[in-house]
């Protein structure tokens, strides 16, 4: 992928605006439901107004049972939340007002925002180091006084639906389980025609309205730094709110093995690193010392890898033509068939559902499509680099490929897999045996006993 150099601009942008200041959190708890807004401040020269809105559903709990527990997580949402105004400019203080943090909370924050933001600096050819990209720097006369709270949940799941095939799967299977219900935030077609196809209502989702300050996307047109940020970890901010205000124990995520695998070889930069397990159990100890051990953050698909998920996803057809996976298309609730991601998804289920079925789900048959050739090269390691995208592994995208060829037997190829059977990664992964990839399970996750049953029971049944 080519990148530009805006390494002059950072050292600029950080001489003109020294500081970035998280000014404070306003809340509304009430008939409506919960309105939230914080206030961020650019150098004195540009203030932020980003909103977060949950519409009031029935399964709420008391006002009582909740409004002693909101300035923590709010607060821990505003830390992430500003981490998208901040690349702007990239100030090297950043000044918390509205409660003091711990240093070791100072540190477990900075290596979120850096890790978090690997793909932005490799992109924008930015050299920083974890040590010298940020300082942190509470204000002096703000005691450290938010409360570490004890809950009253149950145990239920909230199961975070996005519309793809991975939180298709944690839904199917943990869907019909008394008391889960899925969470969406700014739902679209695909995330709502999900839920719906599982048999949840209108009424039976907790939804998540966010919106970005406008004036963030004119800094962007007027040529301020911009890039990739680790949107996962907002997600898990807010799904621990929700968890909160729902009384819901567990919150299930459909991260999988596969969101591990570096992007850039060699280095740490991790496109999914907010998806991964390292980001995984950070957040979980985070939790627990910070907020509260009464919240239990975890991925359900974690012990999967993107080829088992295909194969279970293959076996819920009423998803097939309703899923989504594409962020190019996501506006318009359609594949473009152009991207790494619709080439991926449609990689990893050629081997289980036939060409003609795929045809339908995208619209086209993308390995006839010859301009997807560079793509195909970054997602099967030919290429230096992986696309910077949500896809699998390097191993389980040839694994796929050599398979579906299997497939194909006597018949002519279509090009891309023609062109793919010459290359160096087929000779590599042509004799990989694709049965035993199905039927390992990873030991690396968090799941209870009870969860972990689900999936291995399934397994079984197939």
């Amino acid at each position: 992928m080519a990148r530009s150099s805006r390494q002059n601009s950072f050292l600029q942008f950080r001489e003109q605006f020294p500081f970035f200041v998280f000014e404070k959190q306003e809340y509304a708890l009430n008939s409506r439901g919960l309105e939230i807004m914080f206030t961020f401040n650019l150098s004195n020269q540009y203030e932020f107004h980003p909103l977060l809105f949950i519409p009031r559903k029935t399964f709420f709990l008391a006002d009582e049972k909740i409004e002693n527990h909101l300035d923590n997580i709010i607060f821990n949402i505003g830390m992430i939340e500003l981490i998208s105004y901040w690349k702007a400019a990239c100030s090297p203080k950043l000044i918390v007002k509205p409660f003091s943090l711990y240093p070791e909370q100072a540190a477990w924050w900075k290596k979120l925002y850096f890790n978090g933001l690997g793909e932005f600096f490799y992109l924008n050819s930015i050299d920083v180091t974890e040590d010298n990209f940020m300082q942190i720097q509470g204000t002096p006369n703000v005691s450290a006084s938010l409360k570490h709270s004890v809950l009253q949940t149950d145990n239920s799941a909230l199961i975070p639906v996005g519309g793809g095939k991975d939180s298709v799967v944690t839904l199917e299977l943990l869907g019909s389980q008394p008391g889960n219900i899925p969470l969406i935030m700014n739902p679209r077609g695909a995330s709502l025609a999900t839920i719906e196809a599982r048999g949840f209502s209108s009424d039976q989702f907790i939804e998540i309205q966010r919106r970005i300050d406008p004036e963030l996307l004119k800094l962007n047109d007027l040529g301020f730094l911009n890039g990739h940020t680790p949107f996962s970890a907002l997600l898990a901010f807010v799904s621990v709110l929700s968890a909160i205000i729902t009384g819901r124990r567990n919150i299930a995520l459909s991260n999988e093995s596969s969101a591990n695998e570096v992007t850039i070889e060699g280095t740490q930069i991790n496109h999914q690193y907010s998806k991964s397990y390292q980001f995984e159990t950070d957040f979980r100890a985070y939790v627990k010392r910070w907020i509260s051990e009464d919240i239990n953050y975890f991925s359900f698909l974690r012990p999967l890898n993107e080829l088992q998920i295909a194969s279970l996803f293959a076996q819920f057809p009423r998803y097939h033509a309703i899923f989504r996976s594409c962020n190019a298309g996501s506006k318009t609730d359609s594949w473009c068939g152009r991207c790494a991601k619709c080439l991926f998804t449609y990689i990893m289920l050629s081997p289980f559902l036939n060409e003609e079925y795929l045809v339908r789900i995208f619209g086209k048959n993308l390995f006839a499509d010859e301009s997807m050739k560079p793509l195909l090269d970054q997602l099967t390691g030919v290429a230096d680099e992986k696309p910077f995208d949500c896809v699998g592994t390097v191993k389980e995208v040839n694994l796929a490929l050599v398979e579906t060829i299997r497939k194909y037997e006597k018949s002519t190829l279509p090009f891309l897999l023609e062109y793919y059977k010459s290359s160096r990664a087929y000779s590599q992964f042509g004799h990989v045996d694709f049965r035993t990839e199905l039927q390992h399970i990873s030991m690396e996750h968090h799941l209870l006993p009870e969860f972990l049953k689900i999936i291995n029971e399934k397994f079984r049944q197939c």
